[in-house]
């Protein structure tokens, strides 16, 4: 947080992308809030806490700049959020009910990333990292295993996995695999990691 005190550049902004911060067990500092949104614009989202279909979310600027962004918005949104969830998102902020709904979904997903781990280790497959929160976990694969024909062996079966190079401009992730804790409930896709794992295969044409 040091870069905060540090003289900036004439005329950089910072765009603070915090959609996943609700998840955090416990609160980090935000940029927006030790700049005093001098120069920091900080964007939330209530579609990854709430629902994928309330498509809701809200910056924080400067006064000064809000009235282009709104203009921004209308522009390029076709008039933005309806009324209707606008008001059901202020109704669920207003009343307590999201701290609430936030507190029980965090422990859903403390629940889901020890679960996750436990069953991804017993296969081979390690962590690379552990976040503190959010549901997205990059794990390492087994030496010698290839994400992307691990996924195409598991796409047979009907398992649709995220193999690292996905998410890599240099397709150097080879190893890696992104996993949703929260999309991790079932045994069976476990079943078809440790099949897949153990064949290495290929399944030329897809699922199946």
């Amino acid at each position: 947080m040091q870069s905060m005190t540090r003289p900036a550049p004439s005329g950089m902004t910072i765009v603070e992308d915090d959609i996943f911060g609700d998840f955090e067990p416990e609160s980090s500092p935000r940029l927006a809030v030790l700049d005093g949104l001098a120069r920091v614009i900080r964007i939330g989202s209530f579609s990854k806490t709430l629902s994928a279909s309330i498509r809701c979310g809200y910056i924080a600027a400067r006064s000064d700049w809000i009235d282009a962004l709104i203009d921004l918005q209308v522009a390029t949104s076709f008039g933005g959020v309806s009324p209707a969830t606008a008001e059901l998102v202020f109704a669920v902020l207003n009343d307590g009910g999201y701290r609430k709904h936030m507190e029980a979904v965090r422990r859903r997903l403390v629940r889901a990333r020890r679960d996750t781990a436990v069953r991804l280790e017993a296969l081979g497959i390690t962590p690379w990292l552990m976040p503190r929160g959010g549901f997205y976990r990059w794990y390492a694969l087994p030496a010698g295993q290839d994400a992307t024909t691990l996924a195409r062996a598991a796409l047979c079966e009907d398992v649709v996995l995220a193999p690292g190079n996905v998410f890599s401009v240099s397709q150097t992730a080879t190893g890696f695999m992104r996993f949703n804790v929260a999309q991790m409930g079932e045994a069976r896709i476990f079943e078809v990691l440790e099949r897949a794992l153990a064949s290495g295969r290929r399944c030329e044409g897809g699922g199946g």
